[in-house]
């Protein structure tokens, strides 16, 4: 709570004492000339004096009491409605009354505490009036309306400039806690911008090493195996100069094409296969060499009209056949393969199955290296990124005897939107 003597002034506390002081003596100079007795007006000023003395100047703290200055400004006020019907020029001690009234009185006694000075003010200029006619009343009426409707208006005003002056600092208030809470806002939303910034550079160095992980297996580690695949038989055909050049040449070209692929996937660019050629033939171009080079026949089926699909998912089609022929290759121990590639309403479906030994699907844990290098760890959980990257699905079948089949869908309205 604010201190009720920081709000009084020098001046304010000290004036009517000085306005008392001056009437005081003005009252002697002019009744001691007449011969009038002095002792009533006197005592009136005394008590007048104490009474502001008392009850406010040596009281600071009763200021913040309304019924306490209530009581304090009505007597007060009639003490000086004495004064001022025993002597008029006491009328100039009203402007101390209006300054009580307006910085002590609440709304609503405050008009009426304005409007007893104003009388009080109208009585002392209309000391000379003859009140005890018809026409002296008149004007006394008069005088003391034209003393209180101003000053009434007055107060009224400047209680709705008060209540105008509260509005706006009340609405100020609430602009700068707006403020400072928007400050708040911003701060935290500049430190969450931060983290998530911080998040997007991990995810995308996490996103990217993902995916060097998948080319390398899918490019390096392929062709490094079918490289050693056709040594290994070279130095089996030691003695037959052809089978034995067939080999190396196959490995040489093995080496050439990797090292291509290599190059293409650290610049993240389309695989060789599918730069001037559809799915479908890539498919079969892909196939027919992988024949070749293991001398297992594979059937290469499309199905359904062939539709625009989006670059990322059709290179991601290509490399999980080559993953599943790899694998083929090198754990599947079989006579045949077939790859096909089917056109859905929705799905592009790519489909790799052979005949070969197969296994138990149940022990592979796509999210974990398993104790099977190809089938059951990287190579699966390769492919399955790439495909649910694309929100496609893989889906592995298999059983022991009975092959081995790898399904790979993704959807082709999203392929098209994002074309």
């Amino acid at each position: 709570m604010s201190d009720p003597a920081a709000r009084w002034p020098v001046a304010l506390t000290a004036g009517p004492y000085a306005l008392l002081a001056l009437l005081t003596g003005l009252t002697v100079a002019v009744k001691s000339s007449a011969g009038a007795p002095l002792i009533v007006d006197l005592v009136l000023c005394a008590l007048m004096a104490a009474w502001m003395l008392g009850v406010f100047t040596l009281r600071p703290a009763w200021r913040e009491r309304a019924p306490v200055m209530a009581v304090f400004f009505a007597v007060l006020i009639l003490l000086t409605a004495i004064l001022v019907i025993r002597n008029p020029w006491f009328g100039f001690f009203t402007p101390a009354g209006y300054v009580y009234a307006f910085r002590l009185l609440r709304w609503p006694w405050q008009p009426v505490g304005v409007g007893a000075v104003a009388v009080v003010a109208g009585t002392a200029q209309a000391y000379a009036v003859d009140r005890t006619t018809a026409v002296g009343l008149l004007t006394y009426g008069a005088v003391v309306a034209a003393n209180v409707l101003p000053m009434c208006a007055f107060a009224w005003f400047a209680r709705r400039a008060a209540r105008q002056n509260e509005e706006r600092e009340r609405a100020l208030q609430e602009a700068r806690e707006a403020n400072r809470r928007l400050a708040a806002s911003l701060a935290e939303n500049a430190a969450l911008h931060e983290r998530l910034l911080a998040q997007a550079r991990n995810a995308g160095v996490q996103d990217e090493r993902q995916r060097m992980a998948r080319e390398i297996h899918d490019t390096l580690a392929q062709g490094l195996t079918g490289i050693v695949s056709q040594l290994r038989a070279a130095e089996h055909a030691g003695d037959e100069p052809a089978a034995w050049r067939r080999h190396v040449a196959a490995a040489t070209r093995l080496a050439r094409e990797s090292l291509s692929e290599a190059r293409r996937s650290v610049h993240a660019l389309r695989p060789e296969p599918l730069r001037s050629a559809m799915l479908s033939e890539a498919l079969a171009g892909v196939a027919e060499r992988w024949s070749a080079l293991h001398e297992i026949p594979v059937q290469v089926t499309t199905t359904g009209t062939a539709r625009p699909i989006r670059p990322e998912a059709e290179a991601a089609l290509l490399r999980i056949a080559q993953e599943a022929l790899a694998n083929v290759a090198k754990h599947a121990r079989a006579t045949r393969v077939g790859v096909t590639l089917s056109y859905l309403e929705h799905e592009a479906a790519l489909d790799v199955r052979d005949d070969g030994g197969g296994f138990d699907p149940a022990g592979l844990d796509a999210a974990a290296i398993g104790p099977r290098a190809d089938q059951g760890g990287f190579g699966l959980i390769a492919m399955r990124q790439r495909i649910e990257s694309l929100s496609g699905t893989l889906q592995v079948e298999s059983e022991p005897g009975a092959g081995t089949g790898i399904s790979a869908r993704v959807p082709i309205e999203r392929a098209e939107a994002c074309a």
